[in-house]
């Protein structure tokens, strides 16, 4: 059986086969592991191996498990790419590097607030509901570039790029193709898509950012 520092490499090596594949710079492609529900004995095998940038969807589990980690662990970056509540504000600034999962101008505003208090500048990027899926959180397509304009114009955000999670049922590359395109014509230049199922076809439609967590610390035991 292997080992999640064994899955790592696999994984790492896909990637750099993807950006060879569809032309891109090799390292163009940033790998996020994705550690949620994972346990800090389950993620330091991947740390010791070399990986330093990680996602979590959950702020309290994150304040739970990292701080610890970042005291034996230089160098980690931790990205919020789970939904973010206003009242979560002020730890997700406290506890991340990146957030993701920017969706609506409530969560805008108090992120800039509690940056602007904690003297903090994340990046962040914009979700967008692709699929348009009613459960599903993110900004519909016909609405992210008013949104993308008052992120940045009115509220100050740092808005590095956009993300999405495609419809389980649809081919994903669609919903890359759509993410791509509404980059493009807002000048932002990072997209975080692509998970364990499909990273390698995200790489092809430009990805900058990839999340995957099953690929490398294997099935998870959600309660």
């Amino acid at each position: 059986m292997s080992s999640a520092s064994d899955r790592l490499s696999g994984v790492q090596d896909d990637i750099r086969r993807a950006e060879a594949e569809f032309g891109r710079r090799e390292g163009a492609v940033t790998l996020i592991a994705v550690s949620k529900t994972f346990f800090a004995d389950d993620i330091r095998p991947v740390l010791t191996a070399g990986q330093r940038v990680f996602g979590e969807n959950r702020v309290q589990e994150a304040m739970g498990k990292w701080p610890d980690l970042r005291t034996e662990f230089s160098g980690i970056e931790l990205h919020l790419i789970g939904p973010l509540q206003s009242n979560k504000a002020k730890e997700a600034v406290a506890t991340f590097d990146v957030i993701h999962t920017v969706d609506r101008p409530k969560i805008a505003k108090a992120l800039k607030t509690e940056m602007d208090k904690q003297g903090r500048s994340l990046p962040c990027f914009v979700q967008v509901n692709t699929g348009e899926e009613p459960q599903k959180a993110g900004i519909a397509p016909k609405d992210v570039d008013a949104f993308i304009a008052e992120c940045r114009e009115i509220v100050g955000l740092d808005i590095r790029g956009l993300m999405c999670i495609p419809p389980v049922e649809d081919a994903p590359g669609e919903h890359f193709a759509l993410l791509e395109k509404i980059a493009k014509r807002n000048g932002l230049n990072q997209l975080s898509m692509g998970m364990s199922s499909d990273y390698q076809v995200a790489v092809g439609f430009g990805a900058t950012h990839v999340r995957v967590g099953s690929a490398i610390f294997g099935a998870r035991d959600y309660p």
